[in-house]
């Protein structure tokens, strides 16, 4: 048909029909391989798992002597211990931790003799001044989720975590064809009559700054036949075809016939001005937009429905973040004097306002910048930030996103970062963020009020059940419910093979076997303290039990690379890292969910996640866990 009757079908609603109508035929993006160090600016097709440990070596976090700290205890300043120059080795920073030492001291608090050997004052820690293996990222671990942009800190991760090649989503190719007897290519010596033809170049600059890549075709004169070859043209061509200029119903307008003889027009005519004559049509199940010939309509056009397409390819939300917002500290944050400090944050928006935990403040961990969500600056002459203070925060993601994002604080398990990946890819604009501080972080920080959720799987010593206790000890006046999550191995994790023979606890103070536990708090910790109180073994005896990380995935490293010889930990930590496994028992990992958060939009996603059949299908291929009904409430406490 060469004339059609434009209807004025309100925005929102011809948008959601659109997108509908599209979804329905099998609109979606495709995906590519290409090489870690280009996809900067990317977005991911699927999770990114690292490859290999980072640091993949113990090295020296400092310029000294690398020595085996049981040979310097007893050192103080009256009786210093002296050691030979074949009892420890020179060290810069960097430089891999040398065979037999667990411990560097640095240079300035040792004193050189003439005759090669070493005098010290101070006895050395195990394991003080050594970036260990996996202090960053540990092999397995989950880099980046599905449909999350890379950014440059991402692609230095990927980098240091191994990986060499990525799967990212293809740009939509989107093709631009412009219309009309009386446009003409851009010239500085337009005669009389000719209309430069600039829109197409508009189009192309805004379509390329949200992601999208774009061919336009040569200038059509108002010919139906000519039109409608070169649209068909375009839709084998292209992702996304616009048609501009000839959308509304005059008597040389022909995009809507030339649509509608190729596919089905959705809709024609917006209640929005101006860009009331826009077209939204489908051809080969591909959108056909027909925009307004008008610069300023086809820009209103192009921002309401066409780059709300690119952004569904890209299955993402819309951006527009605030630059500053103001927060809370959840944790204090100490400053040296001399200098302007910038500290990366990672902000929750719970309970109504913003909390700002610091991350990892090293300057070798490449990872805690990639999960900064903002930036706190610490002025010079200022001694820090107290938890509880009121803190103004650069946002570098936006406000709108981190208001959609589930805050999971308290017991690691990498079943969080599946829940994760399920969540953004389920609901798009939802997200999860979790931060591993153990069980009794978990609970302060609800208490608090800082987090939505929190992983616990704390043992009651006197009646051998999780949780309860804990929860009313600590939540006397109620106000919370505990969540089924799963059951998962808890055991001991150990060098594939078992060199040293290890078959139940007491084998943990073996002479020479090296232990790496987890930090005080975390569910584990608690579990092997009672373990060994209950078989009288004393923890003092066992060597590296004071030696703490704060993750299954961390220890597991340590085994794995050859720095520790045993660790508590979860099954699928273990398998992960091809390590050996005694089964010590199945204990109760729960989620604490505070009134509070109960009814909120993140909570209710995680829960739908939680009863997937998708989400019992990925624990099955981890391994170590068992499932019942996650998800369903445990006990409510509650409010008193």
């Amino acid at each position: 048909m060469l004339f059609g009757y434009l209807s004025n079908t309100p925005l929102s609603e011809a948008r959601e029909n659109y997108t509908s109508a599209l979804l329905k035929c099998g609109f979606t993006s495709s995906k590519e391989n290409i090489e870690v160090f280009k996809s900067s600016g990317r977005m991911t097709a699927s999770a990114v798992y690292a490859r290999i440990s980072a640091p993949h070596y113990n090295a020296s976090a400092m310029d000294g002597i690398a020595v085996s700290a049981n040979e310097t205890f007893g050192a103080t300043e009256t009786t210093p211990v002296i050691l030979n120059k074949d009892s420890f080795t020179v060290v810069d920073t960097g430089d891999p931790l040398p065979e037999g030492c667990d411990a560097v001291i640095m240079i300035e608090d040792v004193v050189m003799r003439e005759n090669g050997s070493a005098s010290l004052y101070a006895p050395a820690s195990p394991w003080q001044h050594i970036r260990q293996i996996g202090e960053d990222i540990c092999a397995g671990e989950m880099i980046l989720p599905s449909f999350t942009k890379i950014t440059p800190a991402a692609v230095g991760a990927m980098i240091a975590g191994g990986v060499r090649s990525v799967d990212v989503i293809k740009k939509p190719l989107v093709g631009i064809i412009p219309t009309g007897d009386e446009i003409v290519p851009p010239t500085a010596d337009p005669k009389e009559g000719d209309i430069l033809e600039f829109n197409s170049s508009v189009f192309s600059a805004m379509l390329k700054e949200c992601g999208a890549d774009t061919v336009t075709y040569p200038i059509c004169p108002d010919e139906f036949d000519i039109i409608r070859e070169t649209a068909e043209k375009a839709v084998s061509e292209c992702d996304i075809v616009i048609i501009n200029a000839g959308s509304s119903a005059g008597r040389e307008d022909y995009t809507c016939g030339a649509v509608s003889s190729l596919g089905e027009v959705i809709c024609h005519g917006i209640a929005v001005k101006p860009g009331k004559p826009a077209i939204l049509g489908i051809c080969s199940n591909k959108p056909v937009i027909g925009v307004p010939g008008y610069p300023v309509s086809g820009i209103i056009i192009l921002e309401e429905i066409i780059k709300p397409l690119v952004d569904l390819w890209f299955n993402r939300s819309n951006d527009g973040a605030e630059e500053y917002i103001d927060a809370v500290m959840s944790r204090s944050v100490v400053s040296g004097l001399k200098y302007r400090e910038f500290v990366r944050v990672r902000l929750g928006y719970v309970n109504g306002r913003f909390a700002a935990t610091p991350l990892n403040r090293g300057a070798g961990v490449v990872s805690s910048f990639m999960k900064a969500d903002g930036i706190l600056e610490i002025p010079r002459n200022s001694e820090g930030v107290e938890a509880g203070e009121k803190v103004r925060v650069r946002l570098l993601r936006s406000e709108e996103e981190l208001k959609n994002t589930l805050v999971a604080i308290g017991s690691h398990d990498p079943l969080l970062d599946e829940a994760a990946d399920m969540i953004h890819r389920r609901f798009n604009d939802t997200y999860l963020s979790s931060n591993h501080v153990g069980s009794m972080g978990g609970i302060t920080a609800v208490k608090r009020g800082e987090a939505h959720v929190a992983g616990t799987h704390l043992l009651n010593e006197a009646d051998g059940v999780y949780n309860d206790a804990y929860i009313k000890k600590y939540f006397q006046s109620g106000g919370v419910r505990l969540v089924e999550c799963v059951g998962r191995t808890q055991g001991i994790m150990m060098k594939s093979g078992n060199p040293l023979n290890i078959s139940s606890i007491k084998d943990l103070n073996k002479k020479g076997l090296r232990y790496v536990n987890r930090q005080k708090g975390s569910g584990t910790r608690v579990l092997i303290d009672y373990l060994c109180k209950k078989e009288n073994i004393d923890t003092s005896e066992i060597y590296g039990y004071d030696r703490e990380e704060y993750t299954h995935t961390s220890v597991a490293a340590q085994i794995a690379s050859g720095s520790a010889d045993a660790g508590m930990g979860i099954y699928s930590a273990a398998k992960l890292y091809g390590l050996d496994f005694l089964p010590i028992c199945t204990e109760q990992y729960d989620l604490l969910i505070p009134d509070y958060a109960w009814e909120t939009e993140q909570v209710k996603k995680l829960l739908e996640v939680l009863k997937s059949d998708e989400f019992k299908n990925r624990l099955a291929e981890m391994g170590g866990y068992t499932v019942e009904s996650p998800g369903r409430v445990r006990k409510h406490y509650e409010a008193k």
